[in-house]
């Protein structure tokens, strides 16, 4: 069967180091992507790197026809799919606290990180069935750090968390050949963090390894949410 992956947000940050080291074990690889100059110029990268790039999908999360739209150009394009990285995200306001937080935002993050995540997700879950794929999505720990903890961002990551785990359960009751697990790769520089660089964080170029070595263990991983680099107190 056919190596085939789905990646959100896979021009850039965590989602391109995915792409790059997945593509560079053997799958083939489809970028999600809302910007097309960006998914054109990562698609032209990856390829470089010997990556065997199928296309490049136009998804705006937080547009529901946008991602039925993606949905249906998957099943056409692409039937053979076998995995979903939903990887995709927007950070809210990391500036502020929880009481200087804005519903809008509270509201505007939900919709991207959450419901978009929810509804892709579900729009390619008969797909993967049928290919008895999996579905992984790259978050974060639901529990509170006293380090880092922007309301908005760390509440929509929790409903994603929670998403992942009622889903494994439901499908394990229900022996649907489909796997859906979590992974939050630790502190790493990306864009999404304005690019921070502080002790303890990785690259993306270290995440997406370790992420397509977790991928590869041939190992079932359902349900489970595991932490590449967990965050170590001082």
């Amino acid at each position: 069967m056919k190596k085939i992956v789905f990646i959100t947000g896979a021009n850039k940050g965590i989602g391109f180091g995915i792409a790059k080291y997945l593509g560079k074990s053997g799958w083939q690889v489809i970028i999600g992507a809302r910007d097309g100059q960006r998914a054109e110029e990562a698609t032209n990268v990856l390829k470089l790197e010997g990556v065997d790039v199928l296309g490049w999908v136009n998804i705006e999360l937080r547009d529901l026809a946008s991602i039925e739209q993606a949905a249906k150009e998957i099943n056409t394009k692409y039937p053979e799919l076998t995995m979903l990285v939903n990887n995709a995200g927007i950070p809210g306001d990391m500036s502020v606290d929880s009481q200087n937080t804005n519903l809008s935002d509270i509201k505007e993050t939900l919709d991207v990180n959450f419901i978009g995540t929810f509804m892709l997700t579900k729009a390619l879950m008969p797909l993967l069935t049928k290919n008895e794929g999996r579905i992984v999505n790259v978050t974060v720990p639901s529990e509170i750090s006293p380090y880092w903890h922007p309301l908005a961002y760390v509440a929509s990551k929790a409903a994603q968390n929670a998403m992942m785990g009622v889903m494994a359960i439901e499908l394990q009751q229900s022996n649907t050949p489909l796997e859906i697990f979590s992974v939050h790769p630790g502190p790493t520089t990306t864009d999404l963090n304005g690019n921070m660089s502080l002790p303890g964080f990785h690259d993306i170029e270290t995440v997406g390894q370790k992420m397509a070595e977790l991928i590869n263990d041939g190992q079932s991983h359902q349900g489970e949410f595991i932490e590449l680099y967990p965050i170590v107190e001082e």
